[in-house]
């Protein structure tokens, strides 16, 4: 800082004693809920400076992957939209696999944290970097070899394959450094330091969208040079994040509250096992929304292409509005974490409880200024205001503004779940919600009747069954369903007390082959 020009040193000091927008704005709704007594002021200040950064952390990476989809939606049309949408599942695997090492990630550093078992915290750091990498080179390597199969599982429409592959080939490159970048940002929230895992993130979502511009419309690569973007922007916060975490401090960043001995043990048995009991049901959740995924986008192609380009339109626009979700749902995981590591679960539970809350006011919140703008927002992503995707996305958007509030009451339910290694009901419900109810209602507004299924061993047939005409209502109702389940079955598991009881087996006394 010493050695910039003293007029830009000024204007950096003036900037950074600026208020923060984003954390007055989540403050002003949790002192609001204080007032009311709904929640403990104490434990706005201390979720909300956890919770901020990775909001804004989710804001920028889901603009970042709207504004992809929009520069795409300009430079190539409504075609390349579909493609990217029908990779876009694919992708989403890298944040499966790697947010499952996270979830175990997460749970054990900040316990460790909390408890001052720095020794333990490295091995965990270390254990989730190997099983991270395992896990999703060979996912890499599938992606660039047989990119247009994959494709073409989901759609008939030959130009949107052509563009899908493209995309997915490139992308697949990215994928363990994907899951690299969510392990380290939760090694720093699990250390109370969302603020330096937003820095890293947030500056890597920026570097994404300029470089994903030029190459786009700068070099004319297509939805290859948003691929490309998306690659070495993961490239660069991996490295951030490495430096920042190997040294103790990183340039233009700052220091880090650990640093972690790179040439320590990677291959500590009970660690791994850990991280794999609390990770796989936290993967197999994320795996849950990904997957369904796959067959919601091949009901959408009996719509039309326009429909699969408005429900991308719309799942972007989701991902933005969902981000408080993000921040809280890691806020709940750290803080209920760190109370459970000190032996005050009654503290931990105050927490979750508070936070449920807040998260639920914030959401609505957001899902209103979505609501009032929706048009607007949806023309962004069209290649002229009269693009007939426009109608529905907006509607689609409607009905994700009243299907997100009920997300607050699911993520805010599942992070003290998160944070105790009590995982498997928060995936249960995901998986519930989603196959059983989203996918369904969805398939009923694209057919009027089932296919007659022939049981060749008893020599029948299922006759087809009509189905009620709903069309686009089958996916309005689908985007509710997705949300209102686990928002139930999650609410109802925290409210039992029982992951209470579950977190002792995780805590940091207990070693890691008990």
């Amino acid at each position: 800082m010493s050695r910039l020009p003293k007029s830009l040193r000024a204007l950096l000091s003036y900037v950074a004693r600026l208020p923060n927008p984003f954390r007055l704005l989540i403050l002003y709704i949790g002192f609001a809920l204080a007032k009311v007594g709904l929640i403990d002021r104490h434990r706005v200040v201390r979720t909300t400076d956890l919770a901020w950064p990775r909001i804004v952390t989710g804001i920028a990476r889901m603009s970042k992957n709207a504004v992809d989809v929009a520069m795409v939606g300009v430079a190539v049309g409504t075609s390349a939209v579909a493609g990217v949408g029908f990779a876009g599942p694919y992708w989403g695997l890298a944040f499966a696999f790697g947010g499952g090492v996270a979830g175990g990630t997460i749970a054990l550093v900040s316990q460790r944290f909390s408890a001052e078992a720095f020794g333990e915290l490295g091995d965990a750091v270390r254990s989730s970097v190997l099983l991270a990498v395992a896990i999703t080179l060979p996912v890499s390597a599938a992606f660039w070899l047989f990119a247009p199969a994959f494709i073409d599982a989901l759609s008939s429409n030959e130009a949107a394959i052509a563009y899908g592959a493209d995309y997915l080939r490139v992308v697949g490159l990215g994928v363990p450094f994907a899951a690299l970048n969510l392990v380290g940002s939760r090694i720093l929230v699990g250390c109370d330091d969302a603020y330096t895992a937003m820095q890293v993130r947030a500056g890597g979502a920026v570097a994404n969208i300029v470089l994903s511009a030029l190459f786009i419309f700068g070099f004319g690569w297509g939805v290859e040079g948003a691929a490309v973007g998306t690659v070495l922007s993961n490239v660069l916060a991996v490295a951030g994040f490495t430096v920042g975490l190997v040294r103790g401090s990183a340039p233009l960043i700052g220091e880090f509250p650990v640093a972690i001995d790179p040439t320590g043990s990677y291959l500590n048995p009970g660690m791994l096992r850990d991280l794999v009991e609390i990770g796989v049901p936290v993967g197999a959740r994320n795996l849950v929304w990904t997957a369904a995924e796959f067959p919601m986008l091949a009901i959408l192609d009996v719509f039309g292409e326009n429909t699969v380009a408005a429900f991308v339109i719309a799942r972007r626009i989701w991902g933005i509005m969902n981000t408080p979700g993000w921040g809280f749902g890691l806020a709940s995981s750290s803080l209920v974490g760190q109370e459970l590591g000190v032996e005050r679960p009654d503290e931990a539970e105050a927490y979750a409880r508070d936070i449920i809350r807040f998260s639920v006011a914030t959401y609505a919140v957001s899902a209103v200024l979505i609501a009032v703008f929706a048009t607007d927002i949806v023309s962004l992503f069209a290649e002229s205001p009269d693009s007939p995707e426009i109608p529905i996305a907006v509607n689609l958007v409607y009905a994700a503004c009243a299907a997100v509030i009920f997300q607050g009451i699911s993520g805010g339910a599942a992070g003290p779940l998160d944070a105790a290694g009590d995982t498997k009901i928060p995936f249960a419900s995901q998986f519930l919600g989603m196959f059983c109810v989203s996918i369904p209602l969805a398939y009923v507004g694209a057919h009027d009747a089932t296919p007659a299924i022939d049981l060749p061993l008893v020599g029948l047939t299922i006759p087809e069954v009509a189905l009620p005409a709903i069309g686009l209502w089958g996916l309005y109702f689908a985007f509710m369903a997705e949300t209102t389940i686990p928002a139930a079955i999650n609410y109802l598991r925290f409210r039992s007390g029982k992951w209470k009881a579950i977190s002792e087996a995780y805590r940091p006394e207990t070693t890691a082959d008990d």
